[in-house]
């Protein structure tokens, strides 16, 4: 047993073994550690930071706007809506209420919403109100409103008078001008 003792080397009394400086325990020691964990702290708060605005941009879609360049007389922003037209009210002649009257051709087109199964039936119904509306619209004009650079005003006012005093059920989305001739007689 002896012999064990030995090998483990028990004995305190033995020269041999060197005892190990201890370092110091001021400030000195314990700066470099402290800042290695602030080092880390930091980096890993870059780190989750960065990830998350990523993160939340692309699940809101709120990355760099993107510019839309739109002209004033656009009157649509994205995508048109789908429309039906309709097209059976045919050609309008009429005159203007100049002094010398101008002979006005005029082929107007309607435009609805595309799942209105009533609207075509009420334009129908209503054929020769819509015939009458729009002879009387363009006789009482000047050659001079019915200019090209006027049309879209036009069709704005012939909108907002069907769907105020003609159409009851049914909405005019659209107004297209198939023909608008304006001829001094």
């Amino acid at each position: 047993m002896a012999e064990d003792q030995d090998e483990l080397n028990l004995d305190e009394n033995d020269s041999t073994v060197e005892s190990t400086p201890k370092k110091g325990a001021g400030i000195g020691g314990i700066l470099p550690t402290i800042l290695k964990f602030v080092a880390i702290g930091l980096g890993a708060l870059i780190f989750i930071v960065t990830v998350s605005v990523i993160t939340y941009r692309i699940m809101t879609g709120s990355g760099k706007p993107q510019t839309v360049a739109t002209s004033e007389t656009d009157p649509y922003m994205g995508k048109r809506p789908e429309l039906s037209w309709f097209t059976t009210i045919g050609v309008i002649r009429t005159r203007t209420k100049d002094p010398t009257p101008y002979s006005v051709v005029v082929n107007v087109i309607i435009g609805y919403d595309f799942n209105d199964k009533n609207a075509q039936t009420e334009l129908t119904n209503r054929l020769y109100e819509l015939k009458d509306f729009f002879r009387n619209y363009f006789s009482n004009k000047y050659a001079a409103d019915l200019k090209p650079e006027n049309e879209r005003n036009l069709k704005i006012e012939i909108r907002e008078a069907l769907n105020t005093t003609i159409l009851q059920k049914a909405k005019a989305r659209e107004i297209l001008f198939q023909q608008l001739d304006v001829v001094e007689m």
